[in-house]
């Protein structure tokens, strides 16, 4: 079955990029969704397994009760309480909860000895 994550904006969707291949849907609320936005989130997920990844704050607990409703079969992952957020959370942590919410098949993992590593930017 084909996978889509839901995050709140595109600096999370960004984020995500960085260690997910383009084969997978990134879905943003861009804040927290009214009805439209439900709806349009909705249609577009469509019979996909939906992966719900908010922040770990006041507003990304608000916005995971609010798909929790919609999408009530969701997958939730984490960020830890230390990192401001999905959009600073290093490419490393980031790869660890996804494999742990079982989308490893998309994941595009760092090459062991490659010239390409995360940028300091990319560890903040």
């Amino acid at each position: 079955m084909e996978a889509a994550i839901i995050v709140e904006g595109k600096n999370d969707r960004s984020r995500l990029r960085l260690v997910l291949g383009e084969e997978i849907a990134i879905y943003c609320t861009y804040g927290t969704p009214g009805t439209q936005q439900l709806e349009t989130l909705r249609k577009q997920v469509g019979d996909r397994q939906v992966y719900v990844f908010t922040d770990n704050d006041s507003s990304g607990k608000r916005i995971r009760g609010i798909l929790r409703d919609l999408f009530p079969d969701a997958e939730h992952i984490y960020t830890r309480k230390g990192y401001p957020g999905v959009e600073k959370t290093p490419p490393e942590y980031l790869i660890e909860q996804l494999e742990k919410a079982g989308l490893e098949q998309y994941v595009r993992y760092p090459e062991p000895d490659s010239a390409i590593r995360w940028t300091k930017e990319d560890q903040i």
